[in-house]
Parts: structure tokens; sequence; C-alpha cells
């Protein structure tokens, strides 16, 4: 890397770690640290979910899908906002009832302490696998411009990020993810600049009308083709419901908020500013097929980070760079504050019936450092995959997703679900989603497309729980069951 190049991104690193510390404050306990006192403003924490559902997949990935395609993975974002708004309406006002947490007492409260167990665990499994390709996704733009190995990138990141995550807790994460956000923006702003000036200014977008690279919608009814308005508007919707309502990475962030209605506007919001989000680094993707970048030897990840090496004059290089790392960051923090406060809350206290703020507080702490060993170990298992990295980690994130949101239909929408059925819905789902996701031993629906996997594992899970509750029931059970049940969903 060009010594002006490396002297920007060292610089940001270091305002990354002083913001980090400077900002987050001092810790007084569990609440603090994983909450932020319930005292963030909405505006904050609707930047801080863009930042943190953005990272390095979208900033590298989304660009060299529109290079080699065009622009319909932007449909999938319509049904982002969907699937928010119906958040926003039926389960937020749950999570403001009483005193929460994590995403997943509300399960205990409904069902009991083992479904609570048992959705906080899927919900570990599947961020820690996903963040470790995110984690993966960013040593590739690193490697690329400083030549170090995709092992020291992942190192060097992680470095970074645990220390402020550990040191400023979720205040931190949320005040740095604003700057972060801002910075990335900023990058694909200048890369879109530099790109369209080498392909011959403005009026060159009308040779990526004519090749169709401007398409932005698919109508076909197909459920092989992976991005079309019908799947994005259906797997988009319960994606987001079940990222920003069941997933604790998210809801953290909303507990956070100073009351419901503020809750509603950060939530709502960030999805109207990732609609426009994907379709600035979608066309990011479109002006690098115009400036000629799109090289067959490449992998897509590949394209916007090797573009910035090789066209961008130095500062500017260095700029960009640091841009993908803030996006990167921005998620690796959010991560590693939400899995501790899922795993202390969820996991730790109920098994140690210690409930002390301080005495968790240094859990919480604990924990984050265990949990960043894991993702960056993790994060070591993907170098050589060729799938789309933006692709590999939704894929991954939908084989507990549509189990999570089956569990909070069931609560809702049928008295006579019990733990036992919910437990057992779960497992359901996860034993048919995994090959479907993962294509082993033998995937069962070949030629589905990854958008549909969450509607898929909501389906199974719901109708598994239905038929377990079925089973065994007398009448005078089911009657019991659905006055307790009544009991319960009064304090919901």
């Amino acid at each position: 890397m060009r010594p002006l190049d490396a002297a920007i991104v060292v610089t940001y690193f270091a305002a990354v770690l002083t913001a980090g510390v400077v900002l987050g404050g001092r810790q007084r306990d569990a609440t603090d640290y994983f909450l932020g006192r319930h005292g963030l403003p909405w505006w904050a924490i609707m930047l801080s979910i863009v930042a943190t559902e953005t990272s390095a997949l979208t900033v590298i990935s989304v660009p060299g899908l529109a290079a080699r395609g065009n622009l319909t993975f932007l449909q999938l974002s319509f049904g982002y906002l969907v699937g928010r708004i119906g958040v926003a309406a039926l389960l937020l006002p749950g999570y403001f009832e009483g005193t929460q947490d994590t995403a997943y007492q509300r399960l205990e409260r409904r069902f009991g302490p083992r479904a609570r167990r048992v959705a906080a665990a899927a919900f570990l499994v599947t961020r820690a696998l996903g963040d470790s390709v995110r984690v993966f996704a960013t040593a590739i733009p690193l490697a690329i411009l400083t030549q170090w190995s995709i092992t020291a990138g992942i190192l060097a990141v992680g470095a970074v990020t645990v220390f402020y995550t550990w040191l400023g807790g979720l205040r931190a994460v949320v005040w740095v993810d604003v700057v972060q956000l801002g910075f990335y923006l900023l990058g694909a702003v200048v890369t879109i600049g530099f790109a369209l000036d080498l392909a011959g200014g403005p009026e060159s977008v009308a040779r990526a009308w004519e090749a169709g690279k401007l398409a932005a919608i698919d109508l076909s009814p197909s459920f092989t083709t992976t991005y079309t308005l019908w799947g994005g508007l259906v797997g988009g919707a319960l994606l987001a419901a079940a990222s920003h309502g069941t997933d604790h990475l998210i809801v953290q962030r909303l507990l956070a908020a100073r009351g419901l209605p503020d809750a509603r506007r950060a939530l709502v919001g960030s999805g109207i500013l990732v609609i426009a989000q994907f379709a600035l680094f979608l066309f990011v993707g479109t002006t690098l097929w115009l400036a000629g970048a799109d090289r067959p030897e490449l992998r897509g990840d590949a394209l916007y980070p090797t573009f910035v090496l090789e066209h961008l004059p130095p500062g500017m290089a260095g700029l960009v760079v640091a841009a993908i790392l803030a996006a990167a960051m921005s998620t690796v923090a959010s991560s590693l504050n939400s899995l501790a406060s899922a795993t202390t809350h969820d996991l730790y206290a109920p098994w140690s019936r210690r409930r002390e703020p301080t005495h968790l507080l240094r859990v919480g702490r604990a924990l984050t450092l265990a949990w960043a060993l894991i993702l960056v170990g993790g994060a070591m298992l993907f170098p050589e995959r060729r799938t789309p990295v933006v692709e590999l980690a939704l894929s991954i994130a939908s084989i507990t997703y549509g189990a999570l949101l089956g569990t909070y239909l069931l609560g809702g929408l049928w008295p006579r679900a019990r733990e036992r059925d919910v437990i057992i819905a779960v497992l359901a789902s996860l034993t048919a989603m995994i090959p479907v996701v993962l294509g082993f031993p033998d995937r069962w629906l070949p030629g589905l497309a990854w958008p549909w996997f969450v509607p898929l594992g909501t389906g199974i899970t719901v109708a598994a729980g239905i038929l377990s509750s079925l089973v065994g029931h007398s009448r005078t059970d089911a009657a019991g069951l659905v006055a307790q049940t009544r009991r319960r969903g009064s304090s919901q």
C-alpha cells in the first residue's frame, strides 16, 4: 500500500479506538454495558441499525452483483421495509412491556425457560457462523490493498474492534456506528465519481441502460430465480421480520431506545435508508462495469477493492479502504456485544442464578473477548469459497431465522402451543433447513433461491409446532392450556 494510503488507514484505526473510548463513557453495570441505560436517541439507533446490517458484505459484495448482473438485488430491500413495518406494529409493543434485557425473555414469559434457552442458542450459533463470514469478508479488501494475508487482515480488524467494544459497550458501538456509516457512504460516492470519469462521464450511464444493467424489477413467478419482486417482497419481509424482530443483534438496539415510539421511528426509518443504501452500492457496481473493471479472473467480491487499488489516487484509495473497514467493524462490534449480551442474560444468569448488575458486567466483558476469539477463528474457515459473501452470510442466517420467527408466530397465533411443541418445531426446522441451505448430505430442494429459505423455515416451524400441539392433548388439557396462555398473554 502506498505510504499516504497506509497513513490514512492507520489514522482511521486510531480514531475509531479513541472515539470508542470517549463516546462509550464509563460502564457502571450490565444495563449500561448492553443497553446504554435505555437512553440512546432514535436517530442514532436508526443509523446504527443500518451500519450494523451493512458490514463489509454490502460494501464489497453488492457492487460485484451489479457489475456482473443488474440491479434486481434491490427488490430484496423492498421486502425489508415491509418486514420492518410489521415488526414495528406487531412485535415491538411486547418488548416494551416490563423490563427486558434480550429478545428471548419474551419467549420465556409465553412458553418457559427452556424455550428461551433454545432460541438464544439458535441465535448464538447463527450469529457466530454468519459473522465469521463477515469477518472473513473484511479481510478480502484489506489483503488486496495492503498485500497482507487473509489471516493478518482478520486479526487486525478483530483486535481493533474488540478493544472499543470491550471497553465502551453498546453506547460506544452505536456512536461509532454513526460515524462509520457516514464514512463508508462517502467512500461509495468517491468511487462512483472516479469510475464515471474513467467511463466517459455521466452520459456513459446510457450504455448501462442499453445493456440491461439498470433493470431493477423481475416479475417472473419463479422459486429458482434468485432475485424476483415476489421473492424480494415475501422472502425479504420474513427475513427482516426475523432479523429485526427476533435476532438480538437488532432487538438489542431497539431495547436501548427511550421508549416504543422512538424504537418504531428507528426501525422503520432504517428500512427506508437501507433501500437508498442498496441502490447506492448497486450503482457502484454499475459504474465499475462501465469503467471496464469487471475482469473475469477476479471473484465478484474483489472487483470493488481491486478498482480502488488500481485506479484511485493516493489518499483517496486510503479513504475508501478505511470506509470498507468502517462497514466491517460496525457489524463485528455489534455482533460481539449482542452475542455477549444473549450469553450473559439468557444462558449464564439463569444457570448461575447470579443477577447482580456489576457481576454481569464483568461476565459480559469476559464473554465479549471469548466471542471475539470464536468469530476470528471461524473466519479462518472461509477463504476458499467462491459464493458471493453477501449471499453466503444471508443463507447461513436463514438456517435459523425461520425457526426463530416461527416460534414468535406460534406464541402469538396458536394458543395450544406448549414449550415442548416450540422446541420440537425449532429442531424440525433446523433439521430440514440445514441440507437445504448448505447442500449436504443431499439438498432436498435443489435450485430453490435463497430468499425463499426463511419463508420455508418459518412454514416448517409453524406446521411442526401445530402438529406437535395436537398430539397428546385431551380436551381438558387444551382448555386449561388456553386459559394459561391467556394469563401469560396478558403480560405481553
